[in-house]
């Protein structure tokens, strides 16, 4: 299976790294020689990147025609727009079938040739504001690590790439063979495409923001206090309409969604970190019972909290 990689001037080298390293580097030293890797530029020339040295890719984007996999791993800014040979030869590969994958701000390039048109996608939380504004035909899933429709894959920022990758390795090659490269990689195996994109705190705007980034602060540090919206209203001093419509709007999730996902955060790092018994690592979580977490952690995440300690400590 032939896999392209973009490079470009002033790419961050993690981020070209991540598909090098999953699909070639980290698949040969699992043994595993399903994929031809081969890093390509629109110029051959010696490249500048983001960190300071140089980068040299030695195939030119004539390797796309034979491409099946795509992958654009970040993208120079928001407002540049491909090329002519680079759009044309996107959409040409992905109408004979090719998959294209946008990593992150990679979304963008796919964005601009009007790839997601209509279509679910996501990209880094931090842009969702912008790749909106700009791109009012996608539809825009800022919550999750990535999405894939009719060959069309995007992920969110930095480690969600690797997940989206990782994806991929497991939907052509199996679940073992993916566990094989996230071992050499020493990283979780299986993060779900649907798994939240984690945001730790809004950035506040004004004085009201501030107070309800306060809130959620303590809430964070006290997950396994029984927070209802009419106490949490009453510590915000509104009323219980006035709290739900500021919640929605400063992070863009309702009080449950929200309350929800910190939780199964928190348990995940607690499994991944402690020998804590389901039970007590339930209560700390606020979940009560390990039968609730268990229920909305496989819903979440697709794997059981026993089987994520286990994959994440096998990796």
């Amino acid at each position: 299976m032939n896999v392209a990689v973009l490079a470009f001037p002033n790419i961050s080298p993690f981020h070209l790294a991540v598909p090098c390293m999953v699909f070639g580097e980290g698949a040969r030293s699992a043994g595993i020689k399903e994929f031809n890797l081969a890093v390509c530029s629109e110029s051959k020339a010696v490249m500048p990147s983001s960190a300071g040295f140089d980068i040299q890719a030695h195939h030119s984007i004539t390797k796309f025609d034979q491409a099946d996999i795509i992958i654009i791993p970040s993208w120079p800014s928001p407002e540049t727009a491909p090329s002519k040979e680079l759009a044309t030869s996107l959409l040409n590969a992905h109408s004979r079938g090719a998959i294209i994958v946008g990593l992150c701000l990679g979304a963008y390039a796919l964005a601009h040739i009007g790839l997601l048109d209509n279509i679910e996608a996501t990209t880094h939380w931090a842009y969702s504001d912008d790749f909106k504004a700009r791109f009012a035909k996608v539809k825009l899933n800022n919550q999750v690590l990535y999405l894939e429709h009719n060959r069309l894959y995007t992920s969110a920022g930095t480690a969600a790439a690797i997940d989206c990758c990782l994806y991929l390795v497991r939907k052509f090659l199996g679940s073992e063979q993916t566990n094989a490269i996230a071992r050499m990689m020493v990283t979780a195996p299986y993060r779900t495409g649907g798994q939240t994109q984690f945001i730790a705190l809004p950035v506040p705007q004004n004085v009201a923001d501030e107070r309800l980034a306060s809130l959620l602060e303590r809430m964070q540090k006290n997950l396994a206090s029984n927070h209802t919206i009419d106490t949490l209203a009453e510590q915000m001093h509104m009323s219980r309409r006035t709290f739900t419509r500021h919640f929605q709007s400063l992070t863009g999730q309702s009080v449950g969604q929200w309350l929800l996902n910190q939780r199964l955060n928190h348990a995940q790092r607690l499994l991944e970190s402690t020998d804590l018994p389901l039970e007590h690592l339930a209560e700390q979580c606020g979940f009560g019972s390990s039968v609730t977490l268990r229920h909305h952690f496989r819903s979440q995440f697709g794997l059981s909290p026993r089987d994520w300690r286990n994959a994440f400590r096998q990796a």
